[in-house]
């Protein structure tokens, strides 16, 4: 069963026809705003790619991949979660160099996504990556390329804005730096959601870093798997969302680990086994490049920026018969 949450007095600000047109202005305007900000090339991607690569993301290590056997081969074939660690690969195999990177369309099948307001089975994002020095593997560069994305965010929504006279620009630029730590100090009352719900409303526009690893509670914020994000170099953004009075993730994102943090992490995670795949032995050789990435939702930026209360106003999938009706009750258009 999905858990839908109804916004009081809630009304589209757009009408089906126009939403539709407005979805394809945002991927437009904010691609090319984002390849500029970062000096990002669009490339092709997969949707399904070969388990034994290791490249498919394990997101939190306990999602069950989509799998099928190909006819001819007899091999089988994941339906990708994300594209965490093709990026990497593909940046190697197309010969990118530091202070460039790739960019592209991933759709994805998360088959065991809780379905609510903000969640889907089916996953759009832009997914990014870009080829970093040794110098650049630090807090630093981390913040400075989370605020160049924040301002891309920005100008879609302003841009947006000046076309449709029914939507405000409402996303703040300063971004809040906290840790998961820090963010734990300030309320160890409070769960991880609750948390990020406190200090999102407080500042509206957050990036909490450091995910992954445990905290002084001997729980982490989050789950992260440990075989693409530095647990001490990543992390979310997020913004608070008016219209569902929530903090509204849109991205995850960070620094890539090295060799040494992938050590570390596949000891600290039990995930050893992971050292026998392609993908981890090049890394683990350091015969991949230094990389940061990350993945920005398309349709929750277009909720964000459209002022949408569900996810299905923005893309087509699937949901239960009291979803719809409970929608179709409520002014919400599921498309």
């Amino acid at each position: 069963m999905s858990k839908i949450m109804i916004p009081e007095n809630y009304q589209s600000a757009l009408d089906l026809y126009e939403t539709q047109v407005a979805i394809g202005k945002i991927h437009t305007i904010f691609e090319d705003k984002l390849g500029k900000a970062l000096s990002l090339k669009r490339v092709s991607a997969p949707l399904f790619v070969d388990p034994a690569t290791g490249l498919n993301d394990d997101l939190s290590g306990v999602e069950r991949p989509v799998a099928f056997e190909m006819k001819d081969t007899k091999k089988t074939a994941q339906v990708v979660h994300s594209l965490a660690k093709w990026k990497r690969q593909a940046l190697k195999d197309y010969d990118f160099y530091p202070g460039n990177g790739l960019y592209t369309n991933m759709n994805a099948i998360r088959r065991d996504e809780e379905l609510s307001n903000i969640h889907s089975v089916y996953v759009d994002q832009w997914d990014w990556e870009k080829v970093i020095t040794k110098e650049e593997r630090n807090v630093a560069y981390l913040e400075e390329t989370v605020k160049k994305i924040v301002d891309v965010i920005c100008d879609t929504e302003e841009e947006i804005a000046s076309m449709y006279h029914t939507l405000t620009p409402s996303i703040k630029r300063e971004v809040k730096f906290i840790t998961s730590q820090e963010l734990l100090d300030l309320y160890p009352d409070k769960t991880p959601k609750e948390r990020e719900n406190l200090i999102t409303k407080e500042y509206k526009t957050v990036f909490l870093m450091q995910i992954g690893d445990k905290l002084s509670n001997g729980e982490p914020h989050d789950g992260r798997a440990p075989d693409y994000d530095d647990w001490k170099l990543n992390g979310d953004i997020l913004f608070w969302n008016d219209v569902l009075g929530k903090a509204f993730e849109i991205s995850s994102m960070g620094i890539r680990v090295d060799e040494v943090a992938l050590d570390e992490q596949l000891n600290k995670a039990h995930c050893n086994d992971r050292r026998e795949l392609t993908f981890h032995k090049h890394l683990l050789n350091g015969e991949l490049p230094l990389t940061i990435g990350g993945g920005i939702g398309q349709s929750r930026l277009c909720m964000l920026i459209l002022k949408k209360a569900h996810i299905g106003e923005v893309q087509t999938s699937l949901w239960d018969e009291e979803t719809k009706k409970a929608s179709k009750e409520h002014g919400i258009k599921l498309l």
